[in-house]
């Protein structure tokens, strides 16, 4: 049995009445939809760090060039409470091998982007919630994501694509870490990789193909540094349509004119946003079973995401 891909998510998300007011934020994508495919770590810093349910609100304030997180009516400062917890939260999930976590918008313990940060006299900056904080710090290749941001569809893809990626790059690592079993990891994630970044590719690709020349610790790490960054590249329409004509060549005469014709029309019509992604990857993926070629199979661009997951444009 497969084991199961693991994501952190913030409790509250997960329908646990662990917020200041007592209630939840329960997002049924994450647990009806999402959850269908990975397991969920919930987490909550407040309460896991000690604090009663319901409690007094808190903010990040800034006092003498540190960030503090104190409560918004009797001031009582959390900080070094929250950083202590912290610290021996990330040393547990270390242990974890997630593969992800998704955070609560605006929380200033678990806000990813954009926390209010407030300075006396001055305008509120934006930050980061101490314990989004320390995750990031600790595990800076972990894919990320707020529950609000998971509404966008391209935003939505990228996560999952990412976490399916850091999934299938751990069990490399697990396996063994030589320069073949790398070579041949970038060889089946090439056409992805195009997708997002086709400079980081290229790179990547020089990387693996001049493995034996460098200690396989540091080569892997330098590998997964910019294999990660490479996918939280946006893949666009155009840089998808580029990698889908490179497969329509690949196929190349094998194909009839009719099929040739029916290829070209679908990329086109993906192209112009009338159709998904999905129907010109199937297509493609289609015809290059009937040709036998077992190269082209192999990558994973032709078997995306769990069709549940798809969107229904890029």
């Amino acid at each position: 049995m497969t084991t199961p891909i693991t994501i952190g998510v913030s409790s509250c998300l997960f329908g646990k009445r662990v917020r200041y007011d007592g209630g939840h934020k329960h997002d049924r994508y994450i647990t009806d939809t999402l959850g269908a495919f990975f397991r969920f770590l919930p987490v909550c810093p407040e309460v896991e760090c000690g604090l009663p349910v319901p409690r007094e609100s808190m903010r990040l304030e800034e006092k003498e060039g540190t960030v503090r997180l104190v409560t918004t009516k009797s001031c009582i400062d959390h900080t070094e409470r929250m950083r202590r917890w912290c610290a021996e939260k990330v040393a547990e999930l270390a242990a974890e091998d997630l593969c992800g976590f998704i955070f609560k918008k605006g929380s200033p313990s678990s806000g990813l982007f954009g926390v209010k940060v407030h300075r006396p006299g001055m305008k509120a900056k934006r930050g980061r919630g101490l314990f989004a904080e320390a995750v990031t710090s600790r595990f800076p290749l972990l894919p990320v994501e707020e529950a609000e941001r998971l509404r966008d569809p391209e935003l939505r893809e990228s996560f999952i694509v990412r976490v399916l990626a850091y999934r299938r790059w751990k069990e490399l690592v697990a396996g063994g870490t030589t320069p073949g079993r790398l070579e041949a990891f970038h060889t089946v994630h090439r056409l992805l990789l195009m997708a997002h970044s086709p400079e980081h590719c290229r790179e990547l690709g020089r990387l693996a193909a001049r493995a034996n020349g460098v200690p396989p610790e540091e080569l892997f790490a330098r590998y997964e540094a910019l294999f990660m960054k490479a996918l939280a590249r946006r893949a666009t329409v155009r840089k998808h349509t580029h990698v889908l004509q490179q497969l329509a060549g690949c196929l190349g005469k094998r194909l009839t004119p009719e099929e040739r014709a029916e290829v070209a029309g679908v990329i086109g019509e993906y192209h112009d946003r009338h159709v998904p992604l999905v129907v010109p990857v199937t297509l493609l993926r289609d015809y290059a079973r009937k040709c036998g070629e077992e190269q082209l199979l192999g990558q994973l661009y032709l078997t995306p995401t769990p069709t549940e997951l798809l969107l229904k444009h890029v």
